[in-house]
């Protein structure tokens, strides 16, 4: 590349021409820059477009190449207006000037942006996106409370889809309006109404998806307070899966789409009806095999000899019952004799003993009218009647003055 400036005799290439206007542009580096987009074209994952001055009639060409595409947390269109960091790309080949696109965002949500993440950023502190605060849905609710746009087709998606899958269901819906600047206060309204309400088991807050700007008013920090006080079981469908309103964050359930809350919130008939089809099988199966089991047992048991027969103890116990009796018998009839041989043997030494044996022997007891056995002739006067009991009955006498001395060796009875 030569720096001698062209002439007529020592023209310059068009090549040269053209790296020297890249080279130009190039120096001038990056710049954000502002306009409305007039055209917005997709191609290969590439945008090519065309942005507009505001006031004045001026147009550049930009390119938002696909890995910067990719970045980009918001969704543009025709007609946004927008705030860009651009860098000047001069095309050598084709002699076109475009702007390189490395940063979009739209007109004054630079600084939405930063007050959204700091109210994020407090709330979570709080502990309102915590997951341990999250409340579980009920499984098959009776009454299901909706918050929607009127005849909105989030409303549709909602009651067609749940209806489909259990037709039972009952819905409470609320309309609202789900963007501008009645959206949060009614909304917040229909939250709390719902909330209130003791036939509502769980309620659902739709909208079929929007750009960011349109999504804002989910992310209101008293519309997230009422949801966050909601006693009742709380499902955010209000946006698809690259937006992430606080409302999603505060939810018991974040669902991606209108259609998706339907399915989360409501359990699918024919589903369940095949579950329970499933369980009564592997619960017959088991009872099957355990009363099988219990019979094998119990026949087991039964073939066993103290049950298969009631006479094997009467059998087994017999002989050992014989041989208790007759050696009971035998004690018995032992003790006996011996008790007999004792008392007769008593007998014997209390006959021998007794005054009886003696009267027997031809003794007599001799009594004084008092009863008294007479001991001393001093007892008995002359003329004393006296009672001789002999051994077999009694005599009566009288005693006389003179009296026959008793022998020594003569027995005295005593009473």
């Amino acid at each position: 590349m030569t720096d001698a400036p062209p002439t007529l005799e020592t023209p310059w290439p068009v090549a040269l021409l053209s790296q020297k206007i890249r080279g130009y542009i190039e120096r001038l580096g990056t710049a954000w820059v502002e306009g409305e987009v007039t055209q917005w074209g997709v191609s290969g994952g590439n945008v090519y477009g065309k942005l507009k001055d505001l006031t004045e009639d001026a147009t550049v060409s930009f390119t938002v190449w696909s890995s910067v595409r990719a970045r980009l947390t918001e969704n543009f269109k025709q007609g946004d207006r927008v705030i860009a960091l651009v860098k000047p790309n001069y095309w050598v080949k084709g002699g076109s000037l475009t702007m390189q696109v490395f940063e979009l965002r739209h007109v004054g949500l630079g600084d939405m942006l930063e007050r959204l993440e700091r109210l994020r950023a407090a709330l979570a502190a709080e502990g309102l996106f915590a997951p341990a605060r999250k409340k579980p849905l009920p499984f098959l609710p009776h009454c299901i409370g909706l918050v929607t746009g009127k005849d909105s087709d989030a409303e549709k998606d909602v009651l067609r889809n749940a209806q489909l899958r259990w037709p039972a269901v009952r819905f409470r819906v609320v309309h609202a309006a789900v963007q501008g600047e009645r959206a949060v206060s009614e909304v917040t309204a229909a939250i709390k109404a719902l909330d209130a309400d003791a036939e509502v088991d769980v309620i659902i807050v739709a909208r079929g998806g929007g750009d960011f700007q349109n999504l804002l008013g989910f992310s209101d920090e008293a519309l997230v307070r009422a949801a966050a006080a909601c006693s009742t079981p709380l499902v955010s469908a209000i946006g698809h899966e690259a937006d992430r309103p606080l409302l999603d964050e505060v939810a018991d359930l974040r669902a991606s789409t209108p259609t998706d809350a339907a399915k989360r919130v409501v359990p699918d008939v024919s589903e369940e009806l095949d579950r329970v089809q499933q369980y009564r099988g592997r619960l017959s199966t088991r009872l099957t095999g355990i009363l099988s089991s219990e019979i094998d047992r119990l026949g087991h048991l039964r073939s066993r000899p103290v049950l298969s027969s009631t006479s094997w103890i009467v059998d087994s116990r017999a002989e050992e019952l014989t041989r208790f009796v007759a050696r009971g018998v035998e004690i018995s009839t032992r003790l006996l004799e011996r008790a007999g041989s004792s008392v007769t043997e008593l007998r014997s030494q209390l006959r021998a003993l007794s005054p009886q044996g003696t009267l027997d022997r031809g003794y007599a007891i001799a009594q004084l009218p008092d009863g008294h056995v007479l001991r001393n002739p001093d007892q008995a006067p002359a003329g004393t009647p006296l009672t001789l009991t002999l051994a077999e009955g009694t005599l009566t006498a009288a005693a006389q003055e003179e009296v026959m001395p008793v022998p020594a060796d003569a027995a005295v009875p005593a009473k």
